[in-house]
């Protein structure tokens, strides 16, 4: 019979397509077509995906969103909190088959937040009022895939989401992004729902979503326009040009939040200038500024919040009932921000009602006053107001606004006009001409000049604040060092009697002091704010550190209404005096806020002292050099302790006949010194300081890197040490004929338990009485070591377990005491003890107290707070500390070299020498029966 045979070409062909059809075909990919037919095909139908991957162009922008709000999962967050913020991104995109279709993948997170306590002062270089700061409580994170349609706008997606209680949750995410992006539609709204079963534990109810769209194509219909629809009047005060910044008025608005203060008029008694509703609720007092897009160098899209007053966070609170949705433009002829506001409709929590831009009768005007001066200290000032008749639903009158003192780095151009130059050099003649006794101060134009200070009243009574130059002669202050300026606009102080080699050293200077004063402090019973603001300016003396200037206190009224219409009082003086820059001793930053008027005035207050302990660039470089040399010395220290103990166990391995002559007592105590700190994980040169010391010193991680390193070579004494102590155990297990060591060493123990338990309770009736001392002293009298305000963080007097820590190292520098009592109650001779071993545990011991006399004396300032080597949290540190225990180590020293050179009981009046505990039997042998 003829067989036929298959061709080979056929076979080949058969067997590349059932590959193939295997590769292609993904399990994955059928599982992911059947879902999201079933969950979103009615509203985007699943198209063929093509090959091409990555992200589109464009696209991945388009969708985004970062400003959003979300309501509803009542299982997962809290109905009442309004606090919520919703943000989505894209993580990739592919073309689909279908024009205009693209399949997304995508991440979405849901936040809702909460207050927490306010802060204790500004940040440093920030003036900012006492407000709340905001945390996430709970969130949800979901990561998503499906579909956009280019041309209906819709957007469906699904995938798993991750809340605090619930992990993989089954999710479907419906977004309708408007086209024809504009001011009235630029919404993105949707829910997020659960497509597990009801009764399931993944289950939650439906969250409603509703953003703000960020696309680059949206379309400025409404700015530059404004003129027509009424853009207000001018100001009286020169507006600054933003001409001369790299986008223009884009570079000012874009990308930031600003916060502005609101004021009312006396015509909102009757709450008719809620710019949220127009009237019934209570008026907000900040307005929030948030440019979201900017096109053409000066027209912007901008979001305004009106949140409660205590809220600051970095994240704009988007929630629709206090939101204004705004568009702009620069007007580059006025100087001037004109713009239209609308508000959210048809929106509550409870119900959403297609929620929709409208209402656009609102405008605001906004400018920056060039100049700048004592009473006029606002850098952006506008107002807005409603467009409507009075009766009209949402009408209200027109609210000013206004920003800081504090001028933002973005913005050029700004000066300051001097009007108090001549009366304040009337006034400080005596003091310009001081001398400077051959000390450097700050020159006046570097960051050394702001300053955290404490201000106690007559009753000694205590408040907080910072205080920060707004110019020094013609240049606006900005925090940072620079040179002195090579033109001079602004007139130097004339010297009305200043002496000629004192005047050619004056600057003119303005300052910003902001003072965070409790309830029961005083600033004259016409004030009610616990927060006071003073704009000073005046002269400071480079070359004698004084600074002179007249202040104006804001007298601001607790109540809104009554804002617009408060006044200041400027018959207040301030006088400085700055340290040294190699200031020594308790030399700290001093001065006075008094007020000029009579003692019957109700603005009249008693003079207030003023005082700080921050600290100049200068001294924190030293302080950042002295710490580097410090953990040299730590691992130096530790290294020796390595080293010694390593010599003492070669001492034993020579002569093991020594070893159970060794206390064990002693082994215990230096032992203990290397564990404790182990055991503790460094928390007794660490702890608490890493924050600290990084953000203000700039140490980043070299601390935590050498920790690391320190914790090491600590781990490798401490074996060492322990394998020193399991050899001295062994060899008193078989000590045989020596059955009175262990006697003696507990008699040892026994002699000087009393004394260590003695010394801690006096230690802790020390700190006691240290403590009721302390309280009795006023802060501006309190020395430097007692008393540190280091950046707004207030130094705390050492706690009772910190001087227990300190008292343990007192132990550990006597740690020779038990092996000198074993020797002299047993008697025992030889050298149990290395030279070397006892003299360099005794000089590791001696160098942080010779070291801590070092600093003392040649170091210009040391922060307590950043001590390594030698911490004074770990030993006792002072100038007779440091005297007294390196003489105790070494007479120890000496009496133990005595003891193993001419005898354990040399050291004892000759009487006390021949009793003896335990006496040697001569042995009998053979030879003598």
């Amino acid at each position: 019979m003829e067989t036929t045979s298959l061709n080979p070409l056929f076979i080949f062909f058969l067997f590349f397509c059932l590959l193939y059809s295997s590769v292609s075909i993904d399990p994955s990919d059928l599982a992911f077509e059947s879902t999201y037919s079933r969950l979103c095909n009615h509203l985007v139908p699943a198209p063929a995906v093509s090959n091409e991957a990555g992200t589109v162009p464009g696209v991945a922008d388009e969708l985004r969103f970062q400003s959003g709000y979300f309501s509803g999962g009542d299982r997962l967050f809290n109905r009442s909190a309004t606090l919520k913020h919703v943000s989505f991104r894209l993580t990739s995109v592919r073309r689909s088959a279908t024009d205009g279709v693209f399949q997304l993948r995508g991440k979405m997170l849901l936040q809702q937040r909460r207050g927490e306590a306010p802060a204790p002062s500004p940040a440093p270089g920030r003036l900012l009022r006492r407000v709340t700061h905001w945390r996430v409580s709970k969130w949800m994170r979901v990561t998503l895939s499906g579909f956009w349609s280019q041309f209906s706008g819709n957007l469906c997606m699904y995938g798993t989401g991750t809340h605090v209680n619930m992990e993989n949750a089954n999710v479907v995410l419906k977004l309708r992004y408007p086209r024809d992006l504009s001011l009235v539609n630029c919404l993105i709204s949707g829910t997020l729902e659960s497509y597990d079963g009801n009764n399931s534990l993944q289950y939650f109810e439906p969250i409603s979503i509703l953003a703000l769209s960020q696309s680059s194509k949206y379309k400025f219909t409404v700015a530059g326009n404004e003129r027509e629809n009424g853009c207000g009047g001018g100001s009286d005060r020169e507006g600054l040009s933003l001409g001369n910044l790299n986008q223009g008025a884009c570079t000012a608005f874009l990308g930031h939040t600003d916060w502005y203060e609101l004021e009312y008029g006396s015509q909102c008694g009757d709450g008719s200038c809620n710019p949220v509703n127009g009237s019934g609720e209570e008026l907000p007092g900040y307005m929030l500024f948030h440019g979201t897009l900017c096109a053409e160098r000066k027209k912007v899209q901008i979001l305004l919040g009106f949140p409660d007053s205590g809220y600051q966070d970095a994240v704009f609170p988007f929630q629709p009932n206090t939101t204004l949705v705004s568009e702009g433009m620069w007007d580059e002829k006025e100087n001037r921000l004109c713009a239209v506001a609308c508000r959210i409709m048809n929106f509550t929590d409870s119900s959403w009602l297609s929620p929709y831009v409208g209402d656009c009768k609102i405008r605001l005007t906004l400018h920056f006053p060039a100049i700048l001066s004592l009473r006029n200290r606002s850098t952006v000032l506008g107002q807005i107001w409603s467009d409507k008749v009075v009766d009209e639903p949402g009408y209200f009158s027109s609210v000013g606004f206004r920003g800081s003192s504090r001028v933002s780095k973005i913005l050029h151009g700004f000066q300051y006009k001097y009007a108090e130059t001549e009366k304040v050099t009337k006034s400080c003649v005596g003091k310009m001409n001081a001398g400077g006794k051959g000390n450097t101060y700050p020159n006046g134009y570097s960051s050394d000049m702001a300053f955290r200070m404490l201000v106690t009243d007559s009753k000694g009574k205590v408040a907080q604040g910072y205080s920060s130059p707004l110019s020094v002669n013609d240049q606006i202050y900005n925090g940072q060092s620079y040179g002195a300026p090579t033109v001079w606009t602004t007139e130097k102080p004339k010297a009305h009697g200043i002496q000629s080699e004192n005047y050619s050293n004056l600057l003119n200077v303005s300052y910003t002091m902001i003072v965070n004063s409790p309830p029961d402090f005083k600033f004259g019973t016409g004030v009610l704010s616990t927060e006071v603001k003073i704009g000073a300016e005046g002269i400071y003396n480079k070359n004698n550190g004084v600074l002179c200037m007249i202040g104006c206190r804001l007298l601001r009224s607790m109540d809104k209404i009554l804002i617009k219409n408060e006044s200041l009082d400027c018959e207040i003086m301030v006088n400085v005096q700055f340290p040294p820059l190699n200031a020594k001793g308790d030399e700290s930053l001093k001065g006075t806020i008094e007020s000029t008027r009579q003692k019957s005035d109700p603005y009249h207050f008693d003079p207030l002292r003023l005082s700080s302990y921050s600290i100049y660039t200068s001294q924190a470089d030293a302080s950042i050099r002295r710490m580097d040399f410090e953990l040299i010395m730590l691992l130096v220290s530790n290294t020796l302790a390595c080293v010694f103990v390593g010599m003492q166990l070669l001492h034993v391995k020579k002569h093991p006949d020594v070893l159970p002559y060794i206390s064990v007592v002693m082994l215990a105590v230096i032992t203990l010194g290397h564990m404790i700190p182990l055991i503790l994980n460094f928390e007794a040169l660490f702890k608490g300081k890493h924050s600290l010391q990084n953000a203000f010193l700039g140490s980043g991680g070299w601390l935590e890197v050498n920790e690391v390193v320190v914790r090491m070579v600590t781990m490798v004494a401490f074996l060492l040490e322990l394998r020193l102590v399991q050899l001295t155990w062994t060899s008193r297990q078989g000590e045989g004929n020596r059955p009175g060591l262990w006697g003696s060493d507990k008699k040892v123990l026994y002699m000087i338990l009393p004394l260590y338990i003695g010394g801690g309770l006096t230690a802790c009736l020390v700190h006691i009485w240290k403590i009721s001392r302390q309280n009795q002293f006023k802060p501006f009298r309190l020395s430097r070591h007692k008393f540190n305000l280091l950046r707004g963080h207030v130094y705390q007097p050492p706690s009772l377990w910190e001087d227990f820590k300190s008292y343990a190292g007192l132990l550990l520098d006597g740690f020779l005491l038990p092996q000198i009592l074993l020797n002299i109650i047993f008697n025992s001779e030889g050298k149990a003890l290395a030279t070397s071993f006892y003299v360099g545990i005794t000089i590791v011991r001696i160098l942080p107290h010779a070291y801590d006399l070092f600093r003392a004396h040649s170091s210009a300032w040391y922060l307590d707070l950043s001590y390594i080597y030698a911490n004074h949290r770990m030993d006792f540190y002072s100038t007779a500390w440091d005297i007294i225990i390196p003489s105790g180590g070494i007479f120890f020293a000496l009496l133990l070299y005595f003891q193993q050179r001419f005898g354990s009981r040399c050291i004892l009046p000759k009487k006390f020498r021949g009793s003896s505990a335990y006496e040697k039997v001569p042995v009998i042998g053979n030879d003598d029966l």
